[in-house]
This record gives C-alpha cells, sequence and structure tokens, in this order.
C-alpha cells in the first residue's frame, strides 16, 4: 500500500506582510517547509511530491532538499495561481500510489502521531482529514456584518491539514472539477464531498498544529519549539541521574 506525501508549498504569503514567501521564513533558525518534510522523512510515507512556486524548484532543491538531506522527496512540481491548482500538479505526478497525503508546508507541527492515526483512518474510510473543535462561538454574518445564525459550536470543527485519500478517488475528484471548471473550493476535501459524494471522515489533529500565515504565528511557533526544547532538556536530565 504506497503512500505519497504532497506537500504545499507554492503559497505566496501575502498575509505575512514580508517578501520571502512564508514557507522559507526561518523558525528556529531553518526554514518553516523544513518541519513538514522532516515529518514525513521520518514516518511511513514512501515518497513525497513537493510543491512550489514558479522558478523555486532549484531553490528548493539545493537549500531545502539537498542541505537537509531529505531522501523521500523524489519530485518537484510547480504550483499554480490558486491552491487547487497545486494540489492538481502534484496529483498528476503521482505513480502507483494507493493513499495520498495532502499537507500545507505552512504547517509545521505535524507530528507522528497525526499521521499514523490518519493512515489508519484512510484504510478504513477512503477519506479523512485532520480538525479540530472549535473553541470560541461561530457566527455567521450578513453583508452588513449583522449576525444571522449562531452555529452549534458542538457540531464545528477548524480544519487543518494533512487530508487523506485513496489515490483513484481523490484523483478522480480532482479531474472532474478541472472539467467542469469550478474554482469555489477551499480544500480538498470539499473537492472530493462535491465531485464525488463520498463522505469524509474526521480526524482529531492538535490545536498545536497551525498554519504560519501571520507574524504572530512564527511568534507562537518559537513558542512551541521552546516549550519542546525545554521538555527535552529536563529528559535527557533526568536520563543522566
Amino acid at each position: 500500500m504506497k503512500s505519497v506525501a504532497i506537500v504545499l508549498a507554492a503559497g505566496q504569503g501575502k498575509r505575512m506582510g514580508m517578501d520571502c514567501p512564508k514557507q522559507y521564513l526561518l523558525l528556529n533558525g531553518k526554514p518553516v517547509i523544513y518541519y513538514s518534510l522532516k515529518a514525513f522523512e521520518e514516518s511511513d510515507i514512501d515518497e513525497i511530491i513537493l510543491v512550489v512556486g514558479e522558478g523555486e524548484k532549484e531553490y528548493c532543491e539545493q537549500e531545502i532538499i539537498n542541505r537537509y538531506q531529505f531522501k523521500k522527496v523524489m519530485q518537484i512540481v510547480s504550483g499554480g495561481s490558486e491552491r487547487y491548482h497545486s494540489v492538481y500538479n502534484g496529483l498528476q505526478v503521482v505513480q502507483n500510489a494507493e493513499y495520498v497525503f495532502i499537507h500545507d508546508g505552512a504547517r509545521p507541527f505535524l507530528s507522528k502521531q497525526l499521521i499514523e492515526d490518519l493512515f489508519e483512518t484512510v484504510r478504513e474510510t477512503k477519506a479523512c482529514i485532520a480538525g479540530m473543535p472549535v473553541k470560541d462561538t461561530i457566527k455567521l454574518i450578513n453583508q452588513k456584518k449583522q449576525v444571522e445564525k449562531s452555529l452549534d459550536r458542538s457540531k464545528v470543527w477548524q480544519i487543518q491539514t494533512p487530508q487523506v485519500f485513496e489515490y483513484q478517488l481523490v484523483k478522480q475528484a480532482y479531474d472532474k472539477l478541472f472539467e467542469q471548471k469550478i474554482s469555489d473550493v477551499t480544500d480538498d476535501a470539499m473537492v472530493v464531498e462535491r465531485m464525488t459524494g463520498h463522505a469524509v471522515t474526521l480526524v482529531k489533529a492538535s490545536y498545536k498544529n497551525i498554519k504560519i500565515t501571520t507574524p504572530e504565528d512564527l511568534e507562537i511557533g518559537e513558542c512551541f519549539l521552546a516549550n519542546e526544547k525545554t521538555k527535552n532538556d529536563k529528559f535527557e536530565e533526568l536520563k543522566r541521574r
């Protein structure tokens, strides 16, 4: 059961307010994209396909793949103008895979446990996504910013990545999406739901599995890594006693 991870790193990161794309910004001295690739490199995933911005292939190969010695990255492909274009470009080069993990490269805190949980679920359901219950009350508003409806918080989840599918299912869904020239999709689960009608199962992830989108997210990420280092240092100290 060959599995492939498509890691998306073609975004421009306009909300970050910097010239450098967010996936290449440094987080504790390493590019944000490094952490996602490392998680898959150390997992049971067989291959990684990295999707990057136009003209960034050589940079990623030299400064990311070769520098950090990622052995599972088999292909680097160019993305498109929108996220769903980038996903489709990645799907086009997948070969002989049973399952596909689609992950935002700007989510650096992907855990081994989450990868394993998603793998177990997709084998049973063919389609699953990472997510967490929302903490806040969610309201629908109109164009005047007036509240139209308050949603039942117990039924609302914030969706993350990875989003994992049987390859033939998600490839069929994306083929239909492009054939019908549909563009109002925001994630891969939505494509599968609309184009195939197949149910998508939620897998509980972690509130730490954040997407680096704003400067504040970088600060939060640094805190997560600092806390992790403190825990590791204490563990090593206990081992030496």
